[in-house]
């Protein structure tokens, strides 16, 4: 009994290891296998702590210094997950051959949620009402902000640290059920609000609206034909200085 209490206490440290490395997946970030290096860096205390024979070890690592790439967010939970598919594969549980299809799948998944959940939604909105804050002044509002935010993607974290080593690939369908995707959409529609307010913060007081509004729409006109490829950067960036030229001489 004192044994597999010192296996299953020695086996929380690693976990524990394995998470407190997942914020350095990024950090070996390279051309070849992307985020491979840190992928592996993180599995490496948990797969020691799982595998004594040098041999399979050497086998477990190899499993996860292939191609890897997800959003950083989602890294404690795909550590996590494949932990415990590597507790299956060691059980005879779960077929060795089919793991780097399912970790491809996964990681791609995940990343593009994280892309447009937290990359494209979360963070903007952060910052979105950072700079509302800010620009009315309330300084504190605008840091107690940023700090919570913080403190609930730390708690967020280990949620789905201990949800990926406990529930392993069954936490995806409990994950599906969250419909983060519709919840970045709608996310957005409360980012374009905000984006909405801070213009309204930076309207100038002698400016009317029709030219408030008119110069805005020119802009975001043209930054689309530029994003479309219907129009070249360089033969905007002329005309806008012409324009200029011709504006100064005007007034």
């Amino acid at each position: 009994m004192n044994e597999k209490v010192k296996v299953k206490n020695s086996l929380g440290l690693a976990f524990v290891r394995c998470f407190l490395r997942s914020y350095f997946v990024g950090a070996g970030f390279n051309t070849r296998g992307l985020q491979n290096i840190g992928f592996s860096y993180a599995m490496q205390p948990g797969l020691e702590a799982l595998y004594s024979d040098p041999l399979e070890l050497s086998r477990a690592r190899k499993r996860y210094v292939k191609h890897y790439n997800s959003h950083p967010f989602w890294a404690p939970l795909l550590i996590a997950i494949f932990l415990a598919v590597e507790i299956q594969i060691k059980d005879g549980k779960f077929p060795v051959a089919f793991l780097n299809k399912v970790k491809n799948t996964t990681s791609y998944t995940l990343s593009a949620i994280g892309d447009s959940v937290f990359a494209g939604s979360a963070l903007i909105f952060w910052a979105l009402a950072t700079i509302s804050l800010l620009l009315a002044g309330n300084t504190t509002a605008a840091m107690l902000l940023g700090l919570i935010s913080f403190v609930a993607l730390q708690i967020f974290k280990v949620y789905i640290f201990w949800s990926g080593l406990h529930k392993g690939l069954g936490f995806l369908s409990e994950l599906k059920k969250w419909n983060l995707i519709n919840l970045g959409e709608r996310l957005k529609f409360v980012n374009a609000f905000v984006l909405l307010l801070i213009w309204i913060q930076l309207w100038p007081s002698d400016m009317g609206i029709f030219q408030w509004y008119g110069g805005t729409a020119i802009l975001g006109s043209l930054g689309w034909l530029i994003a479309t490829g219907k129009i070249s950067r360089e033969i905007v960036a002329v005309l806008f200085f012409v324009v200029s030229v011709f504006l100064i001489n005007l007034l």
